[in-house]
Parts: C-alpha cells; structure tokens; sequence
C-alpha cells in the first residue's frame, strides 16, 4: 500500500489573550518559528495588541464567552494558513521538542486522529511542580481545524465527545510564577463559581460514573474522580492529603506546599459554591 503523500510540515499557533501584555513576550519568544500565528483577543486594554504585531502575530478580537466557545471560533472563523492548530494561552510556552514533534505530526498528516492530548509542566514559584499537578494531566491542545471541537465544561473546555486523540509526550509549559499569590486566589474563586455551576447542570448517572472509575485509560479514571470529588465532605482538606501527601507533593519543596493550599482553597470554595447555588436554585 503506498503511503499517502506528507502535509505541510509547519502548523498554526492561536493564543488567547487578555490583558496579557505582561505573559505575552515570553510567550511569543518561545514560538518565534512558527510561521502562522494569531492572537485571538477577547477585548484588552493594554498593550497586548501592539505586543503581539510587532512579534509579527495577526490579532483577532472575539467577544469571550467561555473557553470552549471562544476556541470553537478560532477554528471556525479564522483562516489559519495550516490544517494543524496548537491552541496555547498566554502563560504558556513550547519548548523546543514540542515544536519539532508538532512539525513530525503536522507533516505526517494523520487521517485517523483529529487531535493530540498533551500535558503541560506547571512551573510556580519559577520551579516545575510534577507531583502536586498530577503530571501527566493531559489536555487537547494540538488539533486539526476542520475537524476538532471542543465543548465547555466547568472553568474550561475538553474535546467534543467524538474525537479521536492521540497523545504528545512531549510538553509545553504552563507558568504560573507570573502571578502573585493573590492573583491566583481570585482567579480560583472564579473558577470555583463556573465549576460549581457546571456541576449543578450535569445529570449524573452512577453506572457510568462507577464505570468510569473502573477505566483502563488514566485520562477516562481521573475525570471521573474528580466528578465523584463533589459529594465528597471536607473536599478542601481531602483535595490538600491527596495531593501533599497520596502524590507526594511535599518532595515538589516549597513551592509545592504553597501551590496544594491554595488548590485546598479552591475545592473548599467549590463546595461552598455548590451550596449557595442549591440554595439559590430551591428558594426561587
């Protein structure tokens, strides 16, 4: 059987921005070979506009509503000058297997797979955290644009049911060292009201969640845990042992510490959430 021919060896780059302009050039730095990429704005203020022009970057603006809608509109709305699309935010960056790898994919083109999962390197407190982030914890980032989609779920967005995956092993870098402390809360306290509201909206089945957790595929068991998390009590304390302690975080030193604190915060204000919204919900 001859083999069908290569595709375009260079693969489209979109980045969601915000108000970035502080993340942004390090972030472009880190993909300066790309040969296609595109800033897909949701309305900034500061200079993230003129930051990504003059790395050569096209800037689209497109009202945010949530991440899945938002990355469905990139490759719905923008003509990207490759099939293959890796879908990046602003505290984020490549490294460079990461770029060669997705050049190898891209070039090979394959027909069976309408995307890749790849896991990110947490780095906090400029220090890479693999056990409290349960490294590997694959997201789908690498896509062809015709034929993936995303939808919503809770604070972010996963691939549409049907999709057919491949894995990455190697990573690109989510950093987090660029935020303060603070910053990090008050995004986990909005976070927490999406998620919490995403958990009200689901009809859980038990048999297919039992099943689930019974899964042979990591990605399949993990998902389920953390949906089963949500009735649990004490989901702040219990998320805090889990990660410290089951994961051993506490070899991930300090940095480690202060990141599993502030995740044990966030899974209290989820419960919290879950209870106020209940409560919304009953008296209306």
């Amino acid at each position: 059987m001859t083999a069908p021919p290569a595709s375009d060896p260079m693969f489209s780059i979109v980045i969601l921005t915000l108000n970035e302009e502080q993340n942004l050039p390090a972030t472009l730095a880190s993909i300066r070979d790309c040969d296609d990429i595109v800033v897909l704005d949701s309305g900034s203020t500061d200079r993230t506009h003129q930051i990504a022009r003059a790395a050569g970057a096209r800037v689209v603006v497109n009202r945010f509503e949530n991440f899945g809608q938002q990355r469905n509109f990139a490759h719905t709305d923008i003509p990207f000058h490759h099939d293959w699309v890796f879908h990046l935010d602003a505290d984020e960056q490549f490294t460079p297997e990461l770029f060669a790898e997705c050049v190898r994919l891209s070039s090979e083109n394959p027909p069976a797979l309408d995307g890749f999962f790849v896991a990110p390197r947490m780095i906090f407190r400029d220090r890479w955290i693999p056990r409290c982030t349960d490294f590997p914890a694959y997201q789908a980032r690498f896509a062809h644009a015709k034929r993936f989609r995303f939808i919503q779920t809770g604070h972010g967005q996963r691939e549409a049911p049907d999709m057919r995956l491949g894995k990455i092993q190697a990573n690109y870098l989510h950093n987090l060292s660029a935020q303060s402390e603070s910053e990090l809360l008050d995004k986990h306290l909005r976070y927490a009201r999406q998620e919490a509201a995403a958990f009200l909206a689901r009809a859980t089945d038990p048999a297919p969640l039992n099943r689930r957790i019974r899964s042979a595929d990591p990605l399949i068991r993990r998902r389920a845990l953390k949906e089963l998390s949500h009735h649990f009590p004490a989901r702040g304390f219990l998320r805090f042992l889990y990660q410290y302690i089951a994961r051993r975080g506490f070899l991930d030193g300090a940095p480690g510490f202060a990141y599993c604190r502030i995740m044990a915060k966030y899974e209290h204000w989820v419960s919290q959430e879950i209870h106020r919204q209940r409560r919304a919900r009953a008296s209306t």
